[in-house]
């Protein structure tokens, strides 16, 4: 990482709010699945289905609140998708049931999927030359947070009591609160002026929507060492409890130190094609490695695991950089927001449908599952390349702006 500071004032205000942000994200991350299934008994099927409920709610809010970023200004917009996501943070110390559970979840899902792609535009215009450079040290700064969210994560989960868990809830909820509030301090984005054309011009860009969708689906590796390998590591394993927040902080250390240069050799969205099917291989391996750590000695199983979690880290590095290009770089800036919405609808997917999905095949099925889940993000990451060729082949005249 060149610079481990930002050189411009809005940049640092941008990644100050990051690192609030994932700090208390990590807590959750890390110990959220653990906290529904074993603070508050909630059967982890039953996590699985309101964590995919919560997902299709917030499909849509990407894409409305990108809009609405683009239309009204992205600072005020961005803001207020936080202190939602603080609220219903807050509202999971209330969770006695399964109704309640999908309320709050689903108010935090939509509320952070509305924030990523409100967030859009303010990166594309405090970005420097290359946004998608700086959304990298973005991922670096979030994962700074994420591990050390873990760290105390990893105590909750050692000691299992329910005020344990709650404490890193309500963590979690000020953090929220914490980074809309140094907002304040970024200067405001200006609106975008109107546009000829049809008005929702994202969701008329098939080729888009393809990548979106291939997205989509190997963006259900984010689950995979925050939902299946916890369970996977407590119920099928051998190996001691606290590596729970061990895989975390080293998957989060290899990302804060090679993020920016693995995005770096990412310059253009043939190459982003070219990631995505990397990072396919690498997650087949790793899946693979996950799987053969059930029954064997406890130090067999954490080095299996352990050496998954590297792996697995090397494709997000991947599937990360590659993500960042394809999206920006296929976004007319006018729409910047708008585009990153339906972008974002790759990861409303994985949240609606990966956690069952991981549980269903690693979980209740077991070690067949996660070779079938491997070949799935192998399979994923081979048909990449064909769809960028195809945008990049098929891409649409900008719109221009009203004058």
């Amino acid at each position: 990482m060149p610079h481990l500071i930002p050189d411009t004032r809005p940049q640092r205000v941008v990644a100050a709010s990051n690192f609030v942000y994932t700090v208390g994200s990590g807590l959750y991350l890390t110990a959220g699945v653990l906290y529904f299934t074993q603070a508050v008994h909630l059967p982890a099927s039953q996590v699985g289905l309101g964590l995919g409920m919560a997902g299709l709610l917030s499909l849509a809010m990407g894409i409305a609140v990108g809009h609405l970023a683009d239309r009204r200004g992205a600072r005020g917009v961005y803001a207020a998708t936080l202190v939602v996501q603080a609220l219903a943070t807050a509202g999971f110390v209330l969770v006695d049931g399964f109704w309640p559970f999908v309320l709050a979840v689903g108010a935090a899902t939509g509320a952070k999927a509305a924030g990523l792609a409100a967030r859009s535009p303010i990166i594309r215009r405090y970005g420097g030359d290359r946004p998608q450079e700086f959304r990298a040290y973005l991922r670096a700064v979030t994962n700074v947070g994420i591990s050390l969210g873990a760290l105390l994560a990893g105590w909750a989960v050692e000691v299992g009591t329910l005020t344990a868990y709650q404490t890193l809830v309500i963590g979690n909820a000020v953090a929220f609160a914490a980074s809309a509030a140094i907002l304040a301090f970024l200067p405001p984005v200006t609106a975008k002026p109107g546009v000829y054309g049809p008005r929702w011009i994202a969701l008329r860009d098939r080729p888009y929507l393809l990548l979106t969708a291939l997205d989509g689906i190997m963006a259900v590796q984010f689950k995979v060492l925050t939902v299946a390998v916890p369970l996977w590591l407590v119920g099928a394993t051998a190996a001691p409890r606290w590596l729970v927040s061990g895989t975390m902080v080293v998957n989060t250390v290899i990302v804060v130190v090679f993020q920016v240069r693995a995005s770096r050799g990412i310059s253009d969205p043939t190459a982003g094609g070219v990631a995505y099917r990397r990072a396919g291989v690498a997650f087949l391996v790793s899946c693979s490695l996950i799987s053969l750590s059930a029954g064997t000695p406890a130090w067999a199983a954490a080095t299996l695991l352990m050496a998954a979690v590297v792996v697995h880290t090397v494709g997000e590095l991947w599937h990360s950089g590659g993500g960042f290009e394809v999206s920006f770089a296929l976004a007319p800036e006018h729409a910047t927001g708008q585009y990153l919405g339906v972008f974002g609808l790759g990861a409303g997917l994985s949240e609606a449908v990966g956690p069952s999905v991981l549980i269903a095949l690693c979980i209740t099925w077991g070690r067949p599952g996660w070779y079938v889940v491997g070949a799935l993000f192998a399979l994923t990451g081979l048909a990449a390349p064909f769809a960028v060729r195809w945008a990049r082949r098929a891409a649409a005249p900008l719109v221009a702006p009203a004058t």
